[in-house]
């Protein structure tokens, strides 16, 4: 007799090593683009009768945090035969489903939607009319119980008629608009994201046509693949490859969408990363060249993030939590590299990127959270936070093991190179930590804090551990710009913005006055973002505050940056109007200092060392 469910145990069964008896069945259908809902049906064979927990998957890597979407999850129902199963959610892991499964049943099977955003107030919309995204995570159940290298799924998708597709795992058949995948297991299916699209292109990035640049877009004419243009993601491929040596992939699919529908993302897997830019990439080639080092970061995530990767933040399921102590090195040492990929790559000039290092620098110069709060403890942001808006991210910090963390790997590359007479580099720690010894879809191979020192030791015998305990945990006034410095460069202002910086305020679409006013705004005058204890600070200037005018005139842009200007010339105060809430009041800001902007300049006699890090290999 079949039980009833609250009179059943509930406990989600911790994952074992062994594998799930049969192979299951996901059949996902896409084609509802107008409403963005996705219908998925499972089958699951079961062994026997009894409770059954089966999971959402909420642990997800990339993300480094919990951010399955749960809320999106619909529809729910449970089937033996022609017997609909009751089933319950746990009242605290809400991502779990338990049922009873009938002692009789083989089999069972499972149905539901998933609800995509339909505007982006919603979450990150990844459907369009021309172009979607699946995120297997987003449209399967998996047993409890099991590592996920242990489920084997036979995955199916239905896109519109017409639509490609592009994915690393392998397409075995298409009958109609039904695409069949070979079968994997279900930590390869989750770390494998599927771009389908009316308006497509792939084109091969390397001679053995092992990488492939996977385009889709909202039109057909956002695709503009000249050879001007695809020659410097060429590049990537090969300087990455003289950089870390051996790559762990067999193949791998840059997914790039090009889209004004579906929200901007940029994630990593092990033979794939999913990009979301702007329409406008190829098109607007120049206007939008700040962007470009999103490819470079992901592709380089595949041999320091996937196949290398600290082992806390590996799990065995997708209901096992992760953390993230090193993330300094995943990430921090991959935005490192990809500055040094944009530049050896030609994505951008070496100035290009030397402007972007000094932005880097400059941020955290004046940022003030670096006095409580050290590098180690941002590495639980994506937890605590979840990338959501903060009020003063430049007291609470956030995630700023990506940013300031390049900045201690350019410390220690110049560190290197002084300690051995330029003769070793941070290039020869990439290609020793990071090369690959086979090639596969889904191999990781975790370190632990003393495999990353032992590591720098061997290339130049230097007190690492006390470095990084000082760099990584410790607390601070400024920026680490001691490799800067080292490799041949000083941090300085000027009031000329520069080209990078130029770029980074119209793809923004705001005015960026951080190291003058201390504050960012839009062109409709709203505040962004104020820089703690800052000028606009002490004018108890608030984001989310709306500036009505500035000087003597209405606001605009153009208007704020006179006056700061003015100020500058004269006595040093900016009027603004404001408003915020029901309250308008006039507020003057002290700041004698003009417009500034971050530039590295050389220094006089020293060795050139960053334009020699950024010159490409051969």
């Amino acid at each position: 007799m079949t039980k009833n469910l609250r009179d059943l145990d509930f406990t989600v069964p911790a994952p074992c090593d062994i594998a799930y008896p049969a192979p299951i069945r996901l059949y996902v259908d896409a084609q509802d683009v107008l409403r963005g809902i996705l219908q998925v049906r499972q089958v699951i064979p079961v062994r026997s009768g009894g409770p059954l927990t089966l999971l959402f998957p909420e642990w997800l890597p990339g993300y480094h945090a919990p951010r399955a979407s749960i809320a999106l999850f619909a529809g729910l129902r449970i089937e033996a035969g022609e017997k609909e199963l009751p089933w319950r959610r746990h009242p605290v892991q809400v991502h779990a489903f338990q049922v009873e499964v009938p002692a009789e049943a083989e089999q069972i099977v499972v149905s539901f939607h998933f609800l995509t955003p339909t505007d982006s107030s919603q979450g990150r919309v990844v459907v369009g009319k021309e172009i979607l995204t699946i995120q297997w995570n987003s449209v399967l159940l998996y047993p409890a119980g099991y590592y996920a290298r242990q489920i084997e799924f036979h995955a199916f998708l239905t896109v519109p008629a017409g639509w490609q597709h592009s994915c690393a795992i392998a397409a075995v058949d298409r009958q109609d608009d039904t695409i069949r995948f070979e079968p994997v297991s279900l930590d390869v299916l989750v770390d494998s994201p599927v771009f389908a699209g009316r308006y497509a292109a792939r084109v091969p990035l390397d001679d053995q046509e092992k990488v492939h640049l996977s385009i889709f877009a909202d039109k057909a004419e956002l695709i503009d693949i000249s050879e001007k243009k695809i020659a410097p993601h060429r590049a990537v491929v090969e300087q990455a490859g003289k950089l870390f040596g051996p790559a762990p992939f067999d193949r791998f699919e840059m997914l790039l969408g090009l889209s004004s529908e579906l929200g901007r993302i940029g994630v990593e897997h092990h033979r794939s990363f999913e990009a979301v830019t702007v329409p406008d990439y190829f098109t607007d080639w120049e206007g939008c060249f700040s962007l470009r080092e999103t490819v470079p970061h992901e592709f380089i995530h595949a041999w320091n993030g996937k196949f290398r990767r600290g082992a806390d933040s590996w799990t065995p399921s997708f209901d096992t939590p992760i953390r993230n102590s090193l993330m300094w090195v995943y990430e921090g040492q991959t935005q490192y590299w990809d500055r040094v990929l944009c530049a050896r790559s030609g994505l951008w000039t070496a100035d290009q990127t030397l402007q972007a290092i000094a932005v880097t620098a400059a941020t955290h110069q004046v940022r003030a959270g670096s006095r409580w709060r050290p590098i180690s403890d941002t590495t639980r942001d994506p937890i605590i936070a979840a990338r959501a808006p903060l009020p003063w991210p430049s007291w609470q910090r956030s995630e700023d093991y990506y940013s300031e963390g390049s900045l201690v790997w350019l410390d220690i590359d110049t560190r290197i190179r002084m300690l051995s007479g330029d003769a070793r580099s941070l290039d020869d720690f990439a290609r020793s930590f990071f090369a690959a010894d086979q090639q596969g879809p889904a191999q990781t191979l975790t370190y632990t804090l003393d495999d990353v020192i032992a590591a720098l030791t061997d290339l130049a015998p230097f007190d690492w551990g006390g470095f990084l305990r000082e760099r990584i945990d410790g607390k601070h006034t400024g920026a680490p710009l001691e490799g800067i410095e080292r490799a041949g460069y000083q941090l300085v202002f000027r009031n000329d913005p520069g080209e990078f910086w130029t770029n980074t305020e119209k793809l923004a679409d705001n005015l960026n006055l951080m190291f003058s006013l201390g504050l960012t705004v839009d062109h409709d005058g709203k505040v962004e973002e104020v820089l703690w204890e800052g000028p606009a600070f002490e004018a108890a200037i608030t984001a989310g505050t709306k500036i009505l005018e500035a000087g003597e005139r209405p606001f605009s842009v153009e208007a704020l940056r006179a006056a700061v200007q003015e100020a500058g010339r004269s006595n040093g105060r900016v009027r603004l109007r404001v408003t915020s809430g029901t309250c308008e009041r006039e507020v003057e800001v002290h700041y004698p200092g003009g417009l500034r902007y971050p530039h590295l300049t050389p220094l006089e006699g020293a060795r050139p060392r960053l334009l020699e890090i950024l010159s490409p290999r051969v």
